[in-house]
């Protein structure tokens, strides 16, 4: 099976469904949280960063869909993210529209600057969906964390329920995302990972790098020992166009690259 296509993806959803994972969307889980309800059974957060080629999210949007499952898509402000129609027609699945935010770099570390986009873009999503939660983009290349915004403000005062980095506790929810273009791509992020909990994770066993190895993990393990999951994906990544799907590849071998340097410099 090859990995990262449509029909891998495909693959991965379908064991969750058999291993008896609820999907939630993150906003569900926040309304959970305030209201300080226990979701049934075991559930799998469902997060999708759409950094560039749009037009994939919204394949991973049907499949998903199709498939009786809710997903939570979170686009950047940039031409590649950021196109209304898909946005819309995602948002028609039954899939909840967020911000993928990146304020701090595009203001070069000026909060006040930060802020007012923040608000300017907030305000734009929102004619596609009501936004209740917003997800930093690590823009790996900038020196500026857009986490950092939120000490000098609060973003609950635009009425957002939660930011995964700052309200999530990773002891009780086990994160896998594919950045890197790899279930273990903590090792090359600069910051998409959980570096508290990776050891804990890691003893356990819980360590994967091919789709196969993630989906063989849901089939083999007993119900009772899986845990609850956010699971991001990036759909940039996700094709069934071959020549699509070699570039991904070579590009992201050449941006792991770049990105060990970047890591090592720190």
């Amino acid at each position: 099976m090859r990995d990262f296509t449509l029909r891998t993806y495909r693959s991965l959803l379908l064991a969750l469904i058999k291993a008896k994972y609820n999907s939630l969307t993150f906003e569900e889980y926040c309304e959970m949280q305030a209201r300080q309800v226990t979701p049934a059974g075991k559930f799998v957060i469902l997060r999708h960063d759409v950094d560039l080629k749009a037009t994939n999210s919204l394949a991973t949007a049907k499949i998903e869909a199709e498939l009786g499952l809710k997903a939570s898509y979170y686009f950047r402000v940039v031409p590649e993210s950021n196109q209304p129609e898909i946005i819309r027609q995602i948002a028609a699945l039954g899939h909840e529209i967020g911000y993928h935010y990146e304020d701090m770099a595009i203001a070069k570390g000026d909060t006040a600057k930060a802020i007012k986009h923040f608000e300017q873009y907030l305000e734009y999503f929102r004619q596609f969906y009501p936004v209740r939660t917003i997800c930093m983009h690590g823009a790996p290349t900038s020196k500026y964390d857009g986490r950092d915004l939120w000490k000098v403000y609060d973003y609950r005062d635009y009425q957002i329920l939660g930011e995964p980095y700052l309200i999530l506790d990773f002891a009780q929810l086990f994160y896998l995302t594919d950045t890197g273009r790899c279930w273990d791509g903590y090792k090359v992020s600069v910051r998409d990972k959980i570096p508290v909990y990776q050891d804990e994770w890691n003893k356990r066993g819980w360590t994967f790098h091919h789709t196969s190895q993630l989906i063989h993990w849901l089939e083999t393990t007993p119900a009772a020992e899986l845990p609850n999951l956010m699971l991001t994906t990036h759909p940039q990544r996700w094709t069934n166009n071959r020549a699509a799907w070699w570039k991904e590849l070579i590009l992201q071998k050449l941006k792991n690259m770049i990105k060990r340097v970047l890591i090592a410099l720190k």
